[in-house]
């Protein structure tokens, strides 16, 4: 008898592993959590800042510039549906800080040491009036804006 309960026991085991793995659950995408955009998951219906910057639009690329009183600046870049891209995705990044009275201050991003988005170091921002112009190129198209400078939200 023992014999024959081992052998059920193998014929399941290889029943069971011969049977095609059940499908995976589809990924769900997890709503925005500020109310503004609460429920919204569809391409470009989420623009809810993830670093605490303004978050734009170019073409099916999202990218939030992230602009800091103390001169530390970042750029991040994600797709339709918010899902972060590499760094890499984007060349040439640069971002000009414009003071009333004062020159230009033309900055060089480089790539962080995680490959997730563009930082530069600069000088500290105050006052009013003060503009930033970014600039960078995706897939060989240039892109510009100029925005307010409006500090990064903690």
């Amino acid at each position: 008898m023992k014999w024959r309960a081992r052998a059920l026991v193998c014929t399941l085991a290889v029943a069971g592993c011969s049977q095609p793995a059940p499908p995976s659950a589809p990924v769900e995408r997890t709503a925005p959590k500020d109310a503004q955009h609460a429920g919204i998951t569809e391409p470009h219906g989420d623009h809810t800042p993830q670093h605490g910057g303004l978050v734009l639009m170019n073409g099916d690329v999202h990218y939030e510039v992230v602009l800091d009183p103390a001169g530390r600046h970042s750029v991040w870049f994600s797709d339709a549906v918010r899902t972060e891209l590499p760094a890499s995705i984007a060349m040439n990044v640069r971002l000009v800080v414009s003071r009333p009275g004062a020159p230009a201050e033309t900055l060089a991003l480089e790539i962080d040491e995680s490959g997730e988005s563009w930082v530069a170091k600069g000088q500290p921002v105050a006052g009013d009036s003060v503009m930033a112009t970014l600039t960078y190129d995706i897939r060989g198209v240039p892109h510009e804006v100029e925005i307010p400078f409006i500090p990064a939200k903690p």
